[in-house]
């Protein structure tokens, strides 16, 4: 069964002990690190991975391993939401496998971790099994202090593990998902309020896109030369149904309005191949070779860094093609 996974890391400022934790995950074989960023601003890192199901879950418990002993949530600060060490734990099909095969692994999946930490576990999204648990904002809702002054109380507690919060990991969601593209916008400006205000009418909370979150955040890149920018963060729950080209103009249009220019974007993560053809066929980029076609996307959106190994599918690819050849090297006789 081939999935991926995309843990979310409350820890972006400290690089030695994200080091640390990616090599947890490398550490097990036939598992592919596709990529890992880190936020200073956010304090937070983002690993994707991907593999068969076993050794994905095994990579993932060093993980937690490692964060439990690294991270203390009582210490920690960050613009991005969270509840946990290890903040969320997503599940993705890849390939054959369905959507039902991620939400079977993933119930299973917390309740193991839940024993082995003595860690509260919240399942959302596809996994949940509550109403009110679909939305990971719902199940983050006071984030990592909220929740451990509520965690006893009736309708806040876990799913899986005690009531009472991880002495230093605080608690996790784990839940089974589509490909969900993390996607950021950064204004030519440091108004993080209008940043805020485009985050809630661009939202599908506040009527705007279906399939759609936003929130407004500062973020500080002194060595890009940009000591303070305000960004309209966001989740693409669906790029179907909400093309990354739409979220861009949306923002866009939003920001002019303001007489404030977007000045670029950026992908947390990877994104799946079909998104930049997307984008390729609103700009009318339909006749280019295929590489043209994805330059021209990313150029569309003014994504930073630009590289085709944004795209999930050639990540994959080359990291299978990287296994094989080294599988392949003569080993040195005794």
């Amino acid at each position: 069964m081939l999935i991926e996974s995309v843990p979310n890391v409350s820890e972006g400022r400290r690089l030695d002990v994200v080091d640390r934790l990616a090599n947890r995950i490398t550490s097990v074989e036939d598992v592919f690190l596709l990529d890992r960023t880190s936020d200073a601003s956010h304090n937070r890192s983002v690993f994707t991975m991907a593999g068969e199901d076993g050794p994905v879950t095994d990579a993932l418990e060093r993980l937690l391993g490692g964060a439990v002993h690294e991270i203390d949530m009582d210490a920690h600060d960050g613009e991005h939401p969270r509840i946990g060490a290890v903040d969320v734990i997503p599940f993705i099909p890849l390939a054959s496998s369905s959507m039902e095969d991620v939400i079977e692994l993933a119930r299973a999946f917390g309740e193991r971790i839940a024993m082995r930490f003595e860690l509260p576990v919240y399942l959302y999204a596809r996994a949940a099994l509550r109403a009110d648990r679909e939305r990971l904002a719902d199940v983050r809702r006071g984030q990592y202090e909220g929740l451990k002054l509520e965690i006893e109380q009736n309708g806040r507690e876990p799913d899986f593990g005690p009531r009472r919060m991880h002495p230093s990991a605080g608690a996790v969601a784990v839940g089974a998902r589509p490909f969900l593209i993390a996607y950021n916008i950064n204004l030519d400006s440091d108004d993080v309020d209008l940043a805020k205000r485009i985050a809630r009418r661009v939202r599908e909370s506040g009527g705007g896109l279906p399939k759609l979150q936003a929130n407004g955040f500062e973020v500080r890149e002194p060595e890009r030369g940009h000591p303070l920018r305000a960004q309209v963060s966001m989740n693409l729950l669906d790029f179907g149904v909400t093309p990354l080209w739409l979220v861009w103009d949306a923002v866009r249009d939003l920001a002019v309005e303001d007489g404030v220019r977007l000045a670029e974007s950026e992908l947390i993560g990877l994104a799946p191949q079909a998104a930049f053809e997307s984008i390729a066929d609103h700009v009318g980029a339909t006749d280019a070779s295929l590489d043209a076609r994805l330059a021209a996307a990313a150029n569309y959106i003014r994504l930073r860094d630009y590289s085709p190994m944004q795209i999930l599918e050639r990540r994959l690819e080359a990291a299978r093609e990287s296994a094989t050849s080294i599988s392949a090297e003569p080993r040195p006789g005794k």
